[in-house]
């Protein structure tokens, strides 16, 4: 059932007559029902839920939209008018009358929600497998987890069943599931995507992620949806001199210079097949035109601790506060419950450590273009993540967990191949309001891996025998 749905090929296929928006979504919907097994999703449109948007686009022409008919998924904390947003806990949904705001600017440009995606409970997780509703499987072996707390979004784009998904990533959720599942997660600068219509986690430190196919996709979505948003205490816009359009597709003659920070001993976890890639990873930046610098990692380290250590996860605290303690999965209850032993006196303390911190890793990030990291140390089976559900979730979060907390933007990128089957990947990152400039570098990156699509097994423009509901 391998689909090409990157945005430029699909429309592409509507602009040709090969296949309608309305074939095509009834094909990825009977998809995804056949592939339920990897639990990607909490609520599928019907057909007759689907309908409103079909018919919107059934006076337009595929040139008249930026999205037009693209099929979209929505983590299921994120709102879409109508639709029950569970946050992953029966007790808490709640029908909102209106889509989030970023969910409205994708729909007003053509695209097609086909329903809300599976979470780790309350966004509180980097596994996937916190959830009622079933654990998340990696689209490439099951045994392995999906990543999270955005699993099923990951998922979902992965299979072919959409072209894009909305995550959300507070401490990493919108970049170890790409990681795991072969795709582009671009986690923006706090704030560049409006929050408004979305479940909280921690509020200050939120953002609404992308799940793309390529860089290429990432960049356009994020143009589209990045809008100040007058509703949402947090929302702010790029300086005139980091507009986003400065996206390049590739670089001239496929050749930069550029300078990019690795870190000092980075963690693996002892997995030497990780290690490899991200070695292979610095040597193709190298042959792009990079010049590597060694930096000292040891303050990103101890600021990304402070995130479930230090006094922010009194913010999830505060965002479950109207759910009963029952209605919790266990681990998700003892993760924020771990707030209540934290004081205002620690609060100001851990604000003042990390600024701290902050003024170190910012002059770090001074003397380089970006820093290239592991998205995560090594991958888990879900086996093992039920023997340490907490310390390996935490393991996740080594690279992940201080990226918010220190104002940055970052972009993870699949690079290989383990021989579990699962992909693996890295992340680049760099101040606030660098987003596209990271999307580009990440863009040349990704190219030099040659990559299969996701995890339908089709290679970026190729054609297959039912290529985008091909009618023949």
């Amino acid at each position: 059932m391998a689909h090409d749905l990157t945005l430029d090929h699909l429309r592409n296929t509507y602009s040709q007559g090969i296949t309608t928006p309305r074939e095509l979504i009834a094909s990825l919907l009977k998809q995804a029902l056949q592939q339920a097994n990897y639990n990607a999703w909490i609520t599928l449109l019907t057909r007759e839920e689907l309908e409103p948007y079909l018919e919107a686009l059934d006076r337009l022409r595929p040139s008249d939209l930026p999205l037009y008919g693209v099929p979209f998924a929505i983590k299921d904390n994120i709102d879409l008018a109508g639709v029950p947003t569970t946050a992953a806990c029966p007790d808490f949904s709640y029908i909102p009358r209106e889509s989030a705001f970023v969910v409205k600017l994708l729909i007003e440009a053509g695209a097609v929600p086909l329903g809300k995606t599976n979470l780790d409970q309350f966004a509180t997780g980097l596994v996937g497998v916190r959830s009622p509703y079933g654990e998340g499987k990696n689209s490439f072996n099951q045994e392995y987890i999906s990543g999270g707390s955005s699993a099923g979004s990951a998922i979902a784009t992965a299979l072919g069943q959409v072209s894009f998904a909305l995550g959300t990533d507070t401490a990493g959720s919108g970049r170890v599931p790409a990681a795991l599942n072969n795709l582009i997660g671009h986690k923006p600068t706090r704030g560049l995507l409006s929050t408004t219509g979305v479940v909280p986690a921690c509020k200050s430190l939120d953002c609404v992620s992308i799940f793309a196919l390529n860089c290429q996709d990432a960049a356009k979505l994020l143009d589209i949806t990045a809008k100040f948003d007058s509703a949402d205490i947090y929302s702010r816009t790029t300086p005139s001199s980091n507009r986003l359009r400065y996206f390049q597709e590739s670089f001239p003659n496929n050749k930069i210079i550029f300078s990019f920070g690795i870190p000092e001993q980075p963690d693996f976890q002892g997995n030497k097949e990780t290690q490899t890639l991200f070695n292979q990873s610095i040597k193709k930046l190298k042959l792009l035109g990079g010049q590597a610098v060694t930096v000292d990692f040891n303050p990103f380290i101890e600021a990304a601790k402070l995130l479930y250590e230090g006094p922010w996860v009194a913010e999830r605290w505060i965002a479950t506060q109207g759910v009963k303690p029952k209605s919790m999965l266990e681990v998700i209850r003892k993760v924020i419950n771990s707030a209540e032993t934290k004081t205002a006196a620690d609060a100001f303390l851990g604000q003042y450590r990390l600024q701290a911190l902050k003024r170190i890793c910012d002059k770090t990030l001074e003397n380089v273009d970006f820093i290239i990291i592991p998205t995560i140390p090594t991958a888990y089976t879900r086996q093992q993540i039920s023997e340490q559900p907490i310390q390996r979730n935490s393991i996740l979060g080594t690279y992940t967990n201080f990226m918010n907390l220190l104002d940055y933007s970052a972009t993870a990128v699949p690079v290989g191949f383990l021989s579990s089957g699962i992909s693996w990947g890295v992340t680049l990152f760099s101040q606030k309001y660098c987003d596209m400039s990271l999307l580009s570098f990440s863009n040349s990156l990704h190219q030099a891996c040659n990559l299969p699509l996701a995890a339908t097994g089709e290679r970026p423009g190729e054609t297959s025998n039912q290529d985008s509901g091909s009618r023949h």
